[in-house]
């Protein structure tokens, strides 16, 4: 496949003995994973398109059903395998709203054009998204990678530049 696989979860364990699959989503809200449609499954390092019949909340877990997976021994081989979609299916967003996979691997630099590094990945802490930003090897000089952790909030990002992978925070180079 051509298009760009973004992974939204991953199948834990068979759910009762029609086989049904249980699914940890990565979406959030948890039960958006449902919304796509079909699923891509990686199996032996290949991904496959595969129909999802149905989905559910149920207790704590999501539960579905996949075209083709009708015994517990067929769900059960699912066991830890990745879902995933093409980039294609994630909705549009806003000029202001971002995936946090296109902010990994931007450069960070603050108002006084201090080069910080670069996104390794980003936080959920519950109020707001965390940058962690790394220095590169050629910034450390030998010595340690630097790490810095940013908030993802209007006071402290000034501008995000998708096309120049550039991100301008207001951050003091000492903190």
């Amino acid at each position: 496949m051509a298009e760009e696989i973004v992974v939204i979860g991953k199948i834990t364990s068979a759910f009762g003995v029609k086989g049904a699959v249980k699914v940890f989503s990565y979406t959030k809200p948890r039960l958006n994973i449902l919304n796509y449609s079909p699923w891509l499954l990686k199996l032996n390092g290949q991904w496959q398109s595969i129909e999802r019949k149905s989905g559910r909340q149920q207790g704590k877990t999501i539960a579905a059903e996949l075209k083709g997976i009708a015994t517990r021994d067929q769900a059960e081989a699912l066991a830890g395998v990745e879902i995933g979609i093409t980039s294609e299916q994630l909705p549009t967003l806003d000029n202001d709203e971002f995936y946090w996979r296109d902010l990994e691997g931007m450069r960070v630099i603050n108002s006084e054009n201090i080069d910080f590094g670069i996104v390794s990945h980003l936080i959920e802490t519950g109020s707001n998204d965390v940058l962690v930003v790394r220095e590169t090897a050629e910034q450390a000089q030998g010595k340690k990678r630097v790490e810095r952790m940013i908030p993802f909030t209007e006071d402290a990002v000034l501008t995000v530049d998708k096309e120049g992978g550039l991100i301008t925070v207001e951050w003091d180079a000492d903190f």
